[in-house]
């Protein structure tokens, strides 16, 4: 399916943008920014993008089938989408969850995922997403970011890339929900930090699903990942074989160079 794009040259926020004319849009619309005044990432933090250097839009999903219970596939969907795209690019891509893309230990994509509801329905979903196209110097605190251009050492047509990435999106997206156990074994394989023990600080008292192991809110522990649930609830496994599930916000990986 063809992306149907809409190139504004400043507004603050693709996804309240594309949110005002969600009711009147059709499934596949999208905002692209070159340039955005109040992005918003996850955990409400702002999303720094050199203008025209980066790729800032939003995707509107509709009609996709996805019950609410099962919404974390649309995430899944999006995320594998820019994943798959920047591998044709860049390569060494994972996902990092919820939905973060990374290159090795950077953080190149960021995501924010808005589900409208009602009658026990998903009328629509906005994927926002900020991808690090080429832009070379970052000014924010940010801790680790990097671009296409950074980890190619090259730069990239951002219209190409963007075109690309929606497309793998919808592509993907008109699998759910008959093929969305296909689609979650692919997201597992894919996620950053998949392939052993690492280093993790819970932002809550985690009990252990056995009820054998408490993890005090702050603790830093080593954990490896055993599943994400389809409400997105990541299972870590700690090195005691006791297993605690953590939903967003309430676990964070640590990165220590």
């Amino acid at each position: 399916m063809k992306p149907n794009i809409i190139n504004l040259e400043e507004t603050t926020s693709t996804n309240s943008y594309l949110a005002r004319i969600a009711a009147e849009s059709p499934h596949g619309t999208v905002v692209n920014a070159y340039r955005q005044t109040a992005g918003r990432g996850q955990r409400g933090n702002s999303w720094e993008s050199e203008p025209g250097k980066n790729l800032t839009f939003s995707i509107l999903l509709k009609n996709t089938g996805v019950a609410p219970s099962a919404q974390f596939s649309l995430s899944e969907a999006c995320a594998l989408g820019i994943a798959r795209t920047l591998e044709r690019y860049v390569g060494g891509v994972s996902v990092k969850w919820p939905n973060d893309i990374y290159c090795g230990d950077f953080k190149i994509c960021g995501m924010l995922i808005e589900h409208s509801l009602s009658a026990g329905k998903i009328d629509y979903t906005i994927a926002g997403i900020g991808l690090n196209v080429n832009q070379t110097l970052f000014r924010s605190d940010a801790p680790n970011p990097i671009s296409m251009a950074l980890a190619a050492k090259q730069e990239f047509d951002t219209k190409t890339v963007l075109e690309s990435s929606c497309r793998e999106i919808l592509r993907l997206c008109t699998t759910l929900p008959a093929q969305s156990a296909q689609l979650h074994k692919e997201f597992l394989g894919n996620l950053y930090r998949r392939d052993d023990f690492y280093p993790y600080r819970s932002a809550v008292n985690s009990v252990s699903a056995d009820g054998k192991e408490t993890i005090p809110a702050g603790s830093e522990f080593e954990a490896a990942i055993i599943d994400v649930a389809p409400d997105g609830i990541l299972s870590l496994q700690t090195r005691q074989e006791c297993v605690h599930r953590f939903a967003f916000k309430e676990v964070a990986f640590l990165i220590r160079r």
